[in-house]
């Protein structure tokens, strides 16, 4: 997503005060502690500004592991990538389309495991089925409310932002990036689906509020049904915020059936805790071309789990450089312990 400008609140206070109460135990080099959960092991800027096939690389929205180990990275100018999953060189890329050829506004990525793709569009939104070629396949179901208004009562470039595999590939769950018109309370929606028979059909619905000012690029989950979810925003002359945490529907309110949320009694939210404040990282050396809290900083907008070794979860995040000669497409390599 081409980032809008928001308030950004305050990170070094909430950081210092929030992470160490959410943290597990940490076994990382404090050279490389971004917080006692998490830990940044290395970035590279080796895609930064390059083209591969005629194809600008950058405007990364999203990452998936396919099947063959590879990496899948999904521009939001409706390429698809594949990279090599340790030199990150592209391999391959397939330019995708909606039903009448037209370019998407393509955020969130998964792959199923006979290796389809499916993609979210926030234009209107949609997720759509993809071959691997770049064929469509079909498109799911989307809730009246969660379209962009007039039609619903999304805001234009604000709602499926993040897509994941849910209740170990049973379901599908994607994040809404801001809230829905009438939803005073800030609250995003997050849309589950089941799978019912080859396709999909709509499921239940929770509701999780991000910080004030900040919005939901990027959500993923865990094989025991936690959500690890990215909070983002920028702020002019200031630079980006952006926050890891670890959430829990699995208590949370079915908001499928509630139309405006308020704030009122009744309505389980999803339950979150801080695992880090990016800014907290250290910069490993890092430049920005534009101020930042900290230089390791760009606007991070996609996230993958990549594996697990050593008691941490492989996380790897990516950038969006939005083509600007000010931002950077940068690759995060984190190792993450969450409480249990």
């Amino acid at each position: 997503m081409r980032l809008r400008t928001v308030l950004a609140t305050t990170t070094a206070a909430l950081a210092a005060t929030t992470c160490l109460s959410a943290a597990g135990p940490a076994n990382a080099s404090t050279t490389h502690a971004c917080s006692p959960s998490v830990s940044i092991d290395r970035f590279s800027d080796a895609l930064d500004k390059t083209s591969y096939d005629g194809t600008f690389v950058g405007n990364f929205s999203a990452l998936a592991v396919d099947r063959d180990g590879s990496l899948a990275a999904l521009s939001d100018r409706s390429s698809l990538f594949s990279l090599d999953a340790r030199a990150l060189a592209p391999r391959g890329v397939v330019a995708l389309a909606d039903e009448n050829g037209a370019a998407l506004d393509s955020e969130g990525l998964v792959i199923d495991r006979d290796g389809t793709r499916l993609v979210t569009s926030e234009t209107e939104p949609s997720v759509r089925r993809y071959s691997a070629d770049g064929r469509i396949l079909d498109r799911l179901p989307v809730p009246d409310a969660l379209r962009v208004a007039p039609a619903g009562r999304a805001v234009s470039n604000g709602t499926f932002e993040g897509l994941t595999w849910y209740r170990g590939g049973r379901s599908l769950l994607a994040s809404m990036e801001y809230a829905l018109s009438g939803d005073t309370s800030g609250a995003v929606r997050f849309q589950t689906w089941r799978r019912a028979g080859a396709g999909f059909a709509l499921s239940t619905q929770y509701a999780y509020r991000p910080d004030p000012g900040l919005g939901v690029p990027e959500v993923q989950s865990l094989p025991d049904g936690r959500l690890l979810v990215l909070e983002r925003g920028f702020t002019s002359g200031v630079g980006n915020t952006v926050r890891l945490y670890l959430a829990d529907p699995r208590h949370a309110t079915d908001t499928s059936g509630v139309e405006n949320l308020t704030g009122q009694d009744g309505v389980r939210l999803v339950r979150k805790t801080l695992l880090t404040d990016i800014a907290t990282c250290p910069t490993l050396g890092a430049t920005a071309k534009q101020p930042q809290p900290n230089p390791l900083l760009d606007n991070i907008e996609g996230m993958t789990i990549t594996g697990r070794g050593k008691g941490a979860w492989k996380v790897l995040l990516v950038s969006d450089d939005n083509q600007n000669a000010v931002q950077t497409t940068r690759f995060y390599y984190l190792s993450v312990r969450p409480a249990r």
